[in-house]
């Protein structure tokens, strides 16, 4: 499924800053916990990203691509606002970008699509 995932990202946001690497894909993967249905959510998005916003994946990077779309898919399934909360920073974290990033990242996403 990794390989996949990345060979997909790198086809539809083919810019080569902060190209997606099976690596960081396994290391996001383990420490935000992205469950199966996260995944294939995150994969819906990126597809009616393709079809409807072509040119937002001209200027995002296939890293920031993943780690943004696996968190916002996350945030819809899981985050009821009580116990169960997904939070930027600790996306952030995993993907190895501070909080202030996460946000504009998200921001821009949830606008593209």
């Amino acid at each position: 499924v990794l390989d996949i995932a990345v060979e997909l990202l790198q086809k539809v946001a083919p810019s080569p800053i902060r190209r997606l690497q099976k690596k960081y894909v396994s290391h996001v993967s383990r420490e935000a916990c992205i469950s199966p249905c996260s995944m294939m959510l995150a994969l819906v998005y990126i597809e009616r990203l393709r079809h409807r916003n072509p040119e937002y994946l001209q200027q995002i990077s296939s890293s920031d691509l993943f780690l943004i779309s696996m968190m916002v898919a996350s945030k819809y399934l899981y985050d009821e606002g009580e116990e169960e909360e997904v939070f930027n920073d600790e996306w952030g974290a995993a993907g190895k970008v501070d909080v202030q990033t996460m946000n504009t990242l998200e921001m821009n996403f949830l606008s593209a699509i």
